[in-house]
């Protein structure tokens, strides 16, 4: 089965200061959008070629990839209430659980 989830790719070097502080912001992310969001981090060091690919300038950038295609990318170190507004068009809406209804009493 193919995993549908959108994938917000960290573009980050280990000799960039702003990047470093973003990685908190960003572990903090994962764990709360788990179920609608996959990220992942590429050090454009070790990998150049993905960071020319999407046509990295500079250091950190986000770029949101949803089938195959990036759909949405911010530049620079940014907060947490851009990151979201960024991704919120992007990601399923949040299922609502199922709640019972409460037993009648007499």
């Amino acid at each position: 089965m193919t995993d549908t989830r959108p994938l917000l790719v960290f573009f980050t070097s280990e000799r960039s200061g702003p990047a470093r502080r973003m990685e908190s912001l960003l572990a903090h992310l994962a764990r709360k959008e788990r179920r609608r969001l996959r990220i992942t981090r590429i050090d454009i060091d070790t990998q150049p070629d993905l960071a020319e690919r999407f046509e990295v300038e500079s250091i950190p950038t986000l770029v949101l990839v949803k089938g195959k295609r990036a759909v949405a990318r911010l530049d620079g170190r940014v907060s947490a209430p851009r990151i979201e507004a960024m991704l919120e068009p992007h990601l399923a809406p949040e299922t609502a659980a199922l709640v019972r209804p409460a037993a009648a009493t007499a």
